[in-house]
Order: C-alpha cells, then sequence, then structure tokens
C-alpha cells in the first residue's frame, strides 16, 4: 500500500493555497503539486476547483501539433 503524505487530513493554511495558486500559474503538473505542498493528487484537484484554480496547462498545444 502507498504511503500516505504527511499533511494528510490536515485542514489547508493559507501559505498552502498560495502555494498551491503559484504551482498552477507556473503550469506544474498535478503529481508534482501534490509532492511540493505533502497532499495527494486528488486533494490537490479538489482544493483547485474548490478555489476556482485551472489546472490546465496554458502553454501547450492540443495534440501535439507541429507546424
Amino acid at each position: 500500500m502507498a504511503k500516505t503524505p504527511s499533511n494528510s487530513g490536515q485542514p489547508w493554511t493559507p501559505g498552502d493555497t498560495r502555494a498551491l495558486r503559484k504551482l498552477a500559474d507556473e503550469n506544474t503538473p498535478t503529481r508534482v503539486m501534490a509532492l511540493k505542498l505533502k497532499r495527494t493528487p486528488t486533494a490537490v484537484q479538489s482544493k483547485a476547483v474548490e478555489l476556482g484554480v485551472s489546472l490546465k496547462p496554458v502553454n501547450q498545444s492540443p495534440y501535439n501539433r507541429r507546424k
């Protein structure tokens, strides 16, 4: 079984939410965010939805089209 992160089940602090917003602005993948915030990827996704933060990468073209 996978090891649970140290912040699992703990409330989000204002610093955690600031870090989540900053990482999302930098197009950091959700799994990497989870590791840095010591949360599960599901918890990161849930908090992002709650805050209205998009986790979709904005600097990548869809379907990796080449011109």
